[in-house]
């Protein structure tokens, strides 16, 4: 439990210094930080000690029971899953009135009445500003976050869920507790704030309702797109522990259907007894169907399973590809069922024409659901591309592979499974499927172009969507990548703004290929070498350069206007 709550309280802090702070910042300072500080000697404004501490009171508590069982009482009551969130837009903007109108603060402090005089002083909108503010913040996305997410969604709440979110709250919500006594600080060191208290509460007054009407029409987020994502490796390095997997999965992420697949080893060498597969959910849409119908697997009792969560411009995926095709069309008349569930990365693998052209593409003719929520993902517990799950014909996981590799020990375990099936079937040979999977530590991290993934920038103009031009660096480091000319930088993908740009790519790797979308001629040089590629329709992987061993080099892509850039890729 000492441990569950270390970890909520540190991906609370990560979250809590995170961007996603910016947009409630100005109302913190102002309204719960400079709007407590003491007026000037004469004591015309004798303001409460206590508002820094209920504003942030009000917003851990707010924020604790919308995430647990916000969405739950809404579901009861039949009530749009977002009144919430108008509900605290409208007091936030009730209260910002009030700090402008003395006497309508006063209505609006009359339900917190009970709250002791001496204990809040003349100021008693404190806790009601921080409900509101809980109502309506968002932080940003990690694997804590996830977990209570899931958790509360689901009903699946019990004292470890509660103790992190508890614990995730307070973490987010110290650095903002910080930045409002820094206001309160600052008013009473500046003489200007010590004799305009009224100025200051008008001033948070409007800060508070131009925040509401900011979130009302989702203006905040353009502004965290400008900011890039500084925590992003906190979050990664959080949400890589095994520690921490461990315990956010007692956090809400285990459920009854989904707690024996803990009884599966990664790559187990043998068959393992892993619990009934949970079932496929939240599917938008099937493809390689009859007329687009679901796939059931309580409708495929006595058939082997093999369900492949992958993503279509996904390198390993790509590699992972033709050894569950080949299993496929080797195994399927044997008794095996092979059921792709595409769960995307990025926000163009969720159109549906997209995945169509990636399923086409790689000569995918089994099942594949489109789960662009998550959803079976979630219920299997998964966390990788490509992941496979083997279930045996009684309906039991018996294995799980995470990654690339292992595939001649899969397949003699999809054998062994097909046997115990049926005992007097005679076994095509093996695939035979050469395993491509690079050698851990041999080639270029996976290298992402979009300002909300990108990784290995080796250039020292600052990455965000507001930097539109670039220059190569003198020196580039390895496994980086450089830009030079003029761009524009998108979350997902980067474009040339007129006529062409180009990419430097420092990289050590056997294959390398680039994730382009649009319609253009790119320009390979490398080295000596030069070649041109013709770019055409939906994202899609480009080879640029396959070798028979792994090598390091330097290469420039010349990108003209109209060409999207998503990511390089490595093998």
């Amino acid at each position: 439990m000492l441990a569950l709550a270390l970890i909520g309280l540190a991906g609370g802090l990560i979250t809590g210094i995170s961007p996603c702070i910016l947009p409630v910042l100005p109302v913190i300072l102002l309204s719960g930080g400079a709007q407590s500080a003491r007026g000037d000697a004469d004591g015309r404004s004798r303001p409460s000690r206590w508002r820094p501490y209920l504003v942030i009171a009000g917003l851990v508590v707010s924020f604790s029971l919308v995430t647990l069982v916000g969405s739950l009482l809404l579901g009861l009551l039949g009530l749009p899953q977002d009144v919430l969130r108008w509900a605290g837009l409208v007091v936030l903007a009730l209260i910002g009135i009030g700090l402008i109108v003395p006497r309508f603060e006063e209505l609006l402090e009359k339900p917190f009445s009970w709250i002791p005089r001496r204990a809040v002083g003349t100021d008693r909108g404190g806790f009601g500003l921080g409900l509101a503010l809980g109502a309506v913040y968002v932080p940003c996305a990690g694997p804590v976050l996830a977990a209570i997410t899931v958790a509360g969604s689901t009903g699946r709440i019990g004292v470890e869920t509660v103790v992190l979110t508890l614990s995730f709250a307070v973490g987010a919500a110290a650095p903002l507790l910080f930045f409002a006594l820094a206001g309160r600080g600052m008013a009473e060191r500046l003489d200007t704030f010590r004799r305009h208290q009224r100025g200051i509460r008008i001033t948070g007054g409007v800060v508070m309702i131009a925040l509401a009407a900011g979130l009302a029409f989702n203006l905040p987020q353009a502004l965290q797109r400008l900011v890039p994502d500084y925590t992003a490796d906190l979050q990664r390095q959080l949400a890589a522990s095994d520690e921490v997997t461990e315990a956010l999965d007692l956090g809400g992420l285990v459920t009854d259907e989904n707690r024996e697949l803990s009884n599966c080893t990664n790559g187990s060498a043998e068959l393992e007894s892993c619990g009934k597969a949970p079932s496929i959910r939240g599917i938008q849409q099937w493809f390689n169907t009859a007329g687009g119908a679901a796939v059931d697997l309580e409708e495929l009792r006595g058939r082997v399973v093999l369900i492949d969560f992958w993503a279509y411009s996904c390198i390993n995926c790509q590699r992972s590809i033709p050894h569950v095709t080949a299993w496929d069309e080797t195994y399927r008349d044997a008794g095996l069922t092979v059921v792709g569930i595409h769960s995307p990365e990025y926000a163009f693998e969720k159109e549906p024409r997209n995945v169509q052209a990636g399923i086409e593409s790689f000569g995918i003719d089994y099942p594949v659901g489109l789960d662009n929520t998550l959803s079976t993902w979630t219920t299997y517990r998964n966390r990788y591309w490509p992941a496979h799950y083997l279930i045996d014909a009684e309906g039991t996981v018996r294995h799980v592979a995470f990654g690339e590799g292992h595939y001649d020990r899969t397949e003699r375990l999809i054998r062994e499974l097909l046997q115990a099936a049926d005992p007097d079937a005679t076994l095509p040979a093996p695939t035979g499927v050469d395993d491509a999977t690079p050698t851990a530590g041999s080639t270029t991290p996976e290298t992402y172009l979009g300002t909300t993934k990108q990784v290995n920038f080796a250039g020292t103009e600052p990455y965000r969507r507001s930097t539109t031009a670039f220059a190569l660096p003198d020196e580039q480091p390895d496994d980086s990548f450089a830009l030079d000319g003029a761009w524009s930088l998108g979350t997902q993908s980067i474009t040339p703004r007129d006529g062409t740009a180009a990419i430097r790519l420092a990289y050590e790797a056997r294959e390398v290929r680039m994730v382009l979308a649009g319609d253009g001629t790119v320009m390979l040089r490398d080295g000596d070498r030069e070649r041109r590629i013709e770019v055409s329709g939906v994202p899609r992987s480009y080879e640029l350069r396959a070798t028979d061993a792994s090598a390091t080099g330097l290469l420039t892509v010349e990108v003209p206007a109209g060409v999207e850039a998503y990511s390089f890729t490595f093998g």
